[in-house]
């Protein structure tokens, strides 16, 4: 699905204050089933570190290019190889199982783990401590557990929180009425750091404020292409607005974007479609490498990627803090 427009606007009509006080009860229900589940929890402690990557909110705000990126430099400090655990959302295999582009399709492992798996090692499993287990047996070096930050079942070296630079925590209320997945006081008290994503708004600054650790930016940047011509976009993202942003930014002649809801399967009757929509403006499909995994092949041949890369903008300071965890033997928490 994609995230409700109100989610993201905290004053005025445009916020639905009705809607959001009738949903209220619900988000209570949902933020204390977060932290029963978090405070019942037995985390399972691995023999590598465990670099746990997520968000307090539901929607997209790059943690899978920043995934990418923080195995690059994990590589760097650690050697190879270096694995990415994921639940395999939206997968059919209950795992554990190592992810191989060759054999597996997103149908079976989820868009996420086999694109990050075009990188290196992703393990994926409902059960992530057991994901966690057949990476550590597989001889990788440490773990990044992707999404994890509501995930108890393994214990953290290091926990990340990635946030939006622009939206922050949303209208501050918790799922259905609003984005958050649990209270950021409680949320933000478990992070090691926080990765501020993009350009920052002051609401955003706000909404961090009482945060005590570090904080690092970071940016997502889209790697050059040249396209001739019109172009006609289409994503399954949590926010497509920012596909959006990102081909116009590129210099692109955008024509249209046609968004469909996070990790979509796409219907041979939408593809069709969005091939004649091209075929009549005269454009070049383009599409995410998260959506462009879930393409059958035969489409994928008429569709252009735009890669995306996370880059950090102080990433000797980043890479100070990692080495400062990993060498602390209080680092397990």
């Amino acid at each position: 699905m994609r995230a409700p427009a109100f989610w993201t606007i905290r004053y005025g009509r445009d916020a639905a204050p009705i809607l959001r006080l009738l949903l209220s009860s619900l988000g209570a229900l949902y933020g204390a089933s977060v932290a029963r589940r978090i405070a019942q929890a037995k985390p399972e402690a691995l023999s590598i570190p465990v670099i746990s990557i997520g968000n307090l909110t539901a929607g997209g705000t790059g943690k899978t290019p920043f995934s990418q990126a923080l195995r690059t430099l994990l590589v760097d400090l650690l050697g190879r190889p270096i694995g990415i655990v994921s639940r395999g959302y939206g997968g059919t295999l209950e795992g554990p199982v190592a992810v191989d582009p060759g054999v597996h399709g997103a149908e079976d492992v989820g868009d996420e783990p086999l694109m990050l798996a075009q990188g290196g090692p992703v393990f994926i499993a409902r059960d992530r401590a057991a994901a966690g287990k057949l990476a550590a047996q597989h001889g990788m070096k440490a773990v990044i557990l992707d999404d994890g930050h509501q995930n108890p079942s393994l214990a953290k070296t290091i926990s990340l929180v990635v946030v939006d630079g622009q939206t922050g925590f949303g209208n501050g209320y918790l799922i259905p009425s609003g984005p958050l997945r649990e209270k950021p006081a409680i949320g933000l008290a478990r992070a090691d750091a926080i990765i501020l994503m993009g350009p920052v708004s002051d609401d955003t600054l706000e909404d961090i404020e009482g945060y005590s650790g570090p904080i690092f930016k970071a940016t997502l940047k889209a790697k050059a292409v040249v396209i001739e011509g019109p172009v006609l976009g289409f994503c399954g993202i949590g926010r497509p607005e920012k596909f959006d942003a990102t081909l116009r930014d590129l210099g692109l002649n955008v024509v249209d974007l046609h968004p469909f809801d996070d990790h979509h399967r796409y219907r041979p009757d939408e593809l069709a479609r969005l091939e004649a929509d091209a075929l009549a403006a005269g454009a070049t499909l383009v599409t995410t490498e998260k959506d462009f995994v879930r393409l059958p092949t035969a489409f994928a041949a008429k569709v252009r990627v735009v890669p995306i890369e996370a880059v950090l903008a102080d990433e000797a300071a980043f890479l100070a803090f990692l080495r400062g965890k990993l060498d602390s033997p209080l680092g397990q928490d």
